[in-house]
């Protein structure tokens, strides 16, 4: 899996250069052709996954098939013939097992049908007796096994998915035709791109140690954004009731920002807190030196922080200053970041990490690295 990840990471040389020829956020469309009374001017809200290989540019239309089958297995059982889209209700079973067991069934590419009104919906989705809406969206993720998942997949909410699952439950009503299609607009030739790490993340390590060069060729044709995965420690109850950290080693500010050991032992090498200083650190120098797209200074700490990347440097503050200082990065102004952030001793919030894990839950980001380009996940 690591190869994989490595290999995936340095395709973003390629998309990057793509994307300059050809820049925009990616857009999905899902239209109802027939019944012809199902159309509607611009098409039909949804909510694209973070998985799966769509046909960028492309389209494909074909007849919908629903099935009951929730198809938390694989033993689906159709008379179908492919290619078609199959609509699955959500639910039993996480979105990539739904989509995968489709996929073996001949399915073109899956509609996940909402079983759940959202609460921002509630004026045309009416809430049944005894339920509740739901108050958050809900992300069709990768949960770190989609690598083998290549058709296309998408959300349809409850009040649109519910009358065609009608129509495809009694086959005598009609045919259900849709088209989903994945377009490359041109606003501009500018390109915003992000990857999603961590100090520790060895499948990437490669890649940011050797994409200075590539961020001097790209100039001002390309804008970066490093994103680090952290967890929110209290979700995950690394707090007690008297506010103490519960979680050994693995957070900062009393349990509120935490990340795994790195090398799974507790009582020596890098913690899981050590990793979470160090990725605030370098949230402060890009944004510090970031400011111009570039951040030389950024680039070049990442080079010069390989003599500390072992489990005696990796926190030891005389092998960080120099490495910073080698850097032309200066460290009072690093510490000073830190410390306006909120620092890393209190209980209280860090403002620039609470934003990491606000991000990082809003683009539902599981599995490392991730790299997004103009807004949209690299897959």
């Amino acid at each position: 899996m690591a190869t994989y990840r490595r290999s995936a990471m340095l395709l973003l040389v390629s998309a990057l250069s793509a994307f300059v020829a050809d820049a925009g956020r990616v857009s999905s469309s899902l239209q109802i052709h027939l019944p012809k009374e199902f159309t509607k001017d611009g098409g039909y809200d949804h909510r694209e996954a973070l998985f799966g290989v769509p046909p960028y540019g492309q389209s494909i239309s074909q007849n919908v098939y629903y099935t009951s089958d929730p198809l938390c297995d694989s033993n689906i059982r159709h008379d179908w013939k492919p290619p078609f889209i199959l609509m699955v209700d959500r639910g039993d079973c996480h979105f990539t097992t739904k989509v995968r067991n489709a996929q073996h069934s001949g399915a073109a590419a899956v509609i996940i049908a909402d079983t759940l009104c959202q609460c921002k919906h509630e004026d045309i989705c009416p809430v049944g007796p005894g339920e509740v809406c739901e108050k958050h969206e809900p992300i069709m993720a990768d949960d770190g096994s989609a690598y083998d998942i290549v058709i296309p997949s998408l959300l349809m909410f409850k009040q649109d998915a519910d009358p065609l699952k009608e129509i495809l439950r009694d086959g005598n009503k009609g045919v259900v035709r849709a088209e989903m299609g994945w377009s490359l607009p041109n606003p501009d030739d500018h390109v915003e791109y992000e990857i999603w790490s961590s100090p520790v993340d060895s499948a990437s390590v490669q890649f940011k140690t050797e994409w200075k060069d590539a961020v001097l060729a790209l100039a001002s044709r390309a804008s970066f954004t490093p994103q680090m995965y952290i967890y929110d420690g209290l979700e995950a109850n690394c707090r007690n009731e008297e506010g103490e950290s519960v979680c050994y080693n693995l957070c900062t500010n009393e349990g509120r920002y935490c990340a795994q050991d790195p090398d799974e032992d507790l009582d020596a090498g890098i913690s899981g807190a050590d990793v979470v200083t160090e990725s605030l650190r370098r949230l402060c120098m890009w944004n510090i030196y970031g400011g111009d797209g570039a951040g030389m200074e950024y680039w070049q700490y990442l080079l010069e922080f390989r003599e500390c990347d072992n489990t005696v440097d990796f926190m030891k503050e005389s092998c960080v200053n120099d490495a910073m200082s080698r850097a032309k990065v200066d460290v009072g102004s690093v510490q000073k970041c830190i410390e306006d952030s909120g620092g890393l001793e209190q209980s209280e919030r860090n403002s620039i990490l609470q934003a990491e894990i606000n991000e990082k839950e809003k683009n539902g980001i599981i599995v490392l690295p991730v790299a997004y380009v103009n807004g949209v996940p690299l897959r």
